[in-house]
């Protein structure tokens, strides 16, 4: 790793170039900002040490000038004790950390591992974001049905705002992929996506999950805990299955999204949160609050910009998209051969775990192959077995809006076909 060390103290450069060779790294000494700079520009630097106080070109022009053409660098100023209100402006500025004069070898060694370690941290979390950000981008989530790019268009223009959404759709629809999808292209998306699946949280915890605790609160509670609304701060908590709350919890929630605060189970002190809410639920949750399981209030606070996901049997024309999707995602080499049969097959099936039980299907397939391709017996029997009956029983239905010669031909076909076209063991 190469430092570059920049102080007019030539003694102190000497000493310090001294510490960190006999650490491993690679050291390059400059002894004014203007070297300093050329230096930085002709080398491969990974962190700059940096007085503030030098004639010329200082330490914070120096960060100025370097922050303009490079964000990733590590910067470390070096400071006299009387100036560290100098320093303190120049993290605002940009600087990763500070060292004041004058200070022993550990010391350094300390500040310069410390901030190289949370700067590779900080460059980790900012490479996962972008990954997830374009992961999530609505422009590659897979549609071709025009409900499809209805529920898109809503999303995309809600995506911008802070308004609370709900999400209805059956299981397997892609409630949270969608979720997530708007989180990242929000005003929001730097800060944390908190998912609640509230179904999977004990009945007597879920308070807690939610609002955190105090310590003592309950049997167990041995410390205090922060729950998932202050996690989700400044950023967006996913309700998912919302439908499932509990009454006094959902009175709890009302009053969050009321006025933005809540107080942790067995304690007084108010927090306030600023958070964004996406709910979603698979259930008819308007009947839910005709038969008073859903407090009315919370359903309208919830309901600002419904968008409702279609199940899969209702955008077929999404279906063979999909299919090449998760083929892409599954497959063992660069090249499968897909039988068309599959595309017909899997579009007459209903999907009633809709785009979740269509990608176990094709993952299933392609493990249960011995080649590369993928056909109709690789497919459960399940999945088959249906959409034969619905293509029989769609013939039968045909059949009667025919008339009488066009029945008696079609009858003459399939003996045909049953007899591999043999005219004299197709009449008997």
């Amino acid at each position: 790793m190469c430092i570059l060390l920049i102080d007019d103290d030539k003694n102190l450069c000497r000493v310090i170039s001294y510490q960190l060779e006999k650490n491993n790294y690679e050291v390059l000494v400059a002894h004014s900002g203007e070297e300093g700079l050329e230096k930085f520009n002709r080398n491969d630097v990974e962190v700059v040490l940096t007085d503030i106080q030098m004639p010329g070109i200082n330490g914070l022009e120096l960060l100025k000038r370097i922050r303009r053409e490079n964000r990733e660098v590590v910067i470390i100023l070096i400071t006299a004790y009387g100036s560290v209100e100098n320093a303190v402006e120049a993290c605002h500025l940009g600087a990763d950390d500070y060292i004041t004069k004058p200070f022993s070898q550990e010391q350094l060694l300390f500040v310069i591992e410390k901030t190289i370690r949370l700067r590779r941290l900080q460059n980790e979390n900012r490479k996962l974001r972008q990954e997830l950000s374009e992961k999530f981008q609505f422009n590659q989530m897979i549609v071709s049905s025009d409900e499809m790019h209805n529920v898109l268009q809503t999303a995309r223009q809600v995506a911008k705002s802070n308004a609370t959404v709900l999400i209805l759709g059956e299981s397997g629809t892609g409630k949270e992929l969608l979720a997530r999808a708007i989180h990242v292209n929000s005003p929001r998306k730097e800060k944390t996506f908190v998912v609640v699946n509230c179904p999977s949280i004990p009945e007597n915890l879920i308070e807690s999950e939610l609002f955190g605790h105090i310590r003592g609160a309950f049997t167990g509670a041995i410390k205090d805990r922060k729950g998932k609304f202050e996690a989700a701060d400044g950023g967006t908590l996913f309700l998912d299955e919302i439908g499932d709350l509990r009454e006094d919890v959902q009175a709890k929630l009302l009053r969050v999204l009321q006025e933005g605060e809540f107080e942790r189970l067995g304690g007084n002190r108010t927090i306030r949160v600023d958070v964004r809410i996406i709910a979603a639920t698979n259930k008819d949750i308007e009947k839910l609050v005709q038969t008073g399981e859903f407090r009315e209030d919370l359903y309208y606070r919830l309901n600002v910009v419904p968008i409702v996901i279609p199940p899969l049997r209702e955008r077929k024309k999404d279906i063979p998209y999909l299919i090449d999707f998760f083929v892409d995602r599954y497959k063992k080499s660069d090249y499968i051969q897909i039988d068309p049969d599959i595309y017909e097959v899997l579009k007459k099936y209903d999907w009633p775990g809709n785009i979740r039980e269509l990608e176990n299907v094709i993952e299933r397939a392609i493990v249960l192959s011995s080649e590369p391709r993928i056909s109709l017996k690789n497919l459960p029997a399940h999945i088959i077995e249906k959409t034969r009956q619905k293509r029989s029983g769609s013939e039968e239905l045909l059949l009667e809006d025919l008339s009488l010669e066009n029945v008696e031909r079609r009858a003459i076909e399939r003996a045909l076909e049953k007899s591999g076209g043999n005219k004299s063991k197709a009449s008997r």
